[in-house]
């Protein structure tokens, strides 16, 4: 087990100087210009270091429940020649997986994490999405279609909580970043490929002690593919996703932080029209008010207001995010430090309810970088 948590810190590599423009520590470093084809890009990379295949979503029962969830099955490669050759157990490959539910009606969260090597019990296939993580899995449903695909997820958390959902894409992949590589940092290593569908169809069914319900709603899906995520003198990052309701549009925000809580000049707010064409605006991110976890210690920021310009009326517009729960803190045992990952609303400065944003915060429980 020591061997295994010595290879998750690998999740986040810092950035170092002078590393080859494509290459480091024997990993694939992204490069400007990658021509992506489909359904070989939906899987594993094992070219490259780290990889994570990450979905979000709001999902509403027919009373009017309201849960968010989030699922994310990383991919961690060992050092270059180390593991065993033994297909059932090795550490060439380890691979992490992080479930969490939120019921906002009755104020209950529920996460769990698992930690695998790879072979019998985890893995990630090539050439198509197929994740599995001991019982939870995510994979491309049968004859869907490439470009507009549905994925099957399925993820107990803890004795007698599990999620069944069927998540079919809306609008064409996205890819974020300039010239297809999103940068997170200075050196040339900080980066990675962001493929994203921002907003998928979302139905299936939520188990929650003996009781089946039936939801639907909507989510986002992320997959990132790199080999070092972080840049020297950052310490974590904040990143959201938001889907307003009555606009077709979507954003998405990363802002990676530095010691002091400024932001490092290589974050980016992207919108994300009907062309599935990412636009780049500067934004203003104010914390309104924080929460504290009786747990970790930490503090996070809880209410947060995000400005910054319409890039088709070039009017400034801001959104309050407003957690439908204070505490949705994962742990994050096996992996590293406590993390922020929770469901939001959207409101408008005259406090209306226009969408939903699933937000991200690390660093505040333990830097990351090192």
């Amino acid at each position: 087990m020591k061997k295994l948590l010595r290879l998750v810190l690998l999740l986040l590599p810092v950035a170092a100087a002078g590393q080859p423009d494509a290459w480091v520590d024997g990993y694939a470093i992204p490069q400007p210009g990658h021509h992506f084809s489909f359904p070989r890009d939906y899987g594993a990379h094992p070219d490259f270091r780290i990889e994570w295949w990450y979905v979000t979503g709001h999902l509403f029962a027919a009373d009017g429940r309201r849960f968010g969830f989030q699922a994310t099955f990383f991919r961690l490669a060992g050092p270059r020649g180390g593991g065993e050759a033994d297909a059932n157990f090795s550490h060439r490959q380890v691979f992490l997986a992080h479930a969490a539910l939120t019921d906002a009606s009755a104020g209950k969260f529920w996460h769990e994490e698992r930690l695998n090597r790879e072979g019998w019990d985890a893995a990630a296939a090539q050439g198509d999405l197929d994740l599995r993580n001991g019982s939870w899995s995510m994979r491309r449903e049968g004859e869907s279609p490439v470009a507009l695909p549905t994925f099957a997820l399925q993820a107990g958390i803890e004795a007698d909580v599990a999620l069944d959902l069927s998540l079919t894409a809306t609008q064409p992949l996205v890819v974020f970043g300039e010239n297809g590589v999103s940068r997170k940092g200075e050196g040339a290593a900080a980066a990675s490929y962001y493929l994203t569908f921002p907003r998928l169809q979302v139905a299936g069914r939520l188990t929650l002690g003996t009781a089946t319900v039936p939801v639907r709603g909507e989510a986002w899906m992320d997959h990132e593919i790199s080999s070092s995520q972080l840049g020297r003198g950052q310490v974590g990052w904040d990143w959201v996703c938001v889907q307003l309701r009555h606009d077709p549009r979507e954003l998405m925000l990363y802002r990676m932080r530095r010691p002091d809580g400024t932001a490092d000049p290589v974050s980016r707010l992207q919108w994300v029209g009907a062309d599935s064409r990412p636009v780049t605006e500067p934004f203003a991110w104010e914390v309104e008010s924080h929460w504290t976890s009786p747990r970790s210690g930490a503090t996070y920021p809880s209410r947060v207001r995000l400005s910054t310009r319409d890039p088709v009326s070039g009017a400034l517009v801001s959104f309050e995010l407003e957690p439908v729960l204070p505490d949705q803190e994962l742990s994050n045992t096996l992996g590293g430090g406590a993390y922020w990952e929770g469901a939001c609303r959207v409101r408008d400065p005259q406090g209306r309810d226009i969408g939903s944003a699933y937000l991200e915060l690390t660093g505040y429980a333990r830097a990351l970088s090192f």
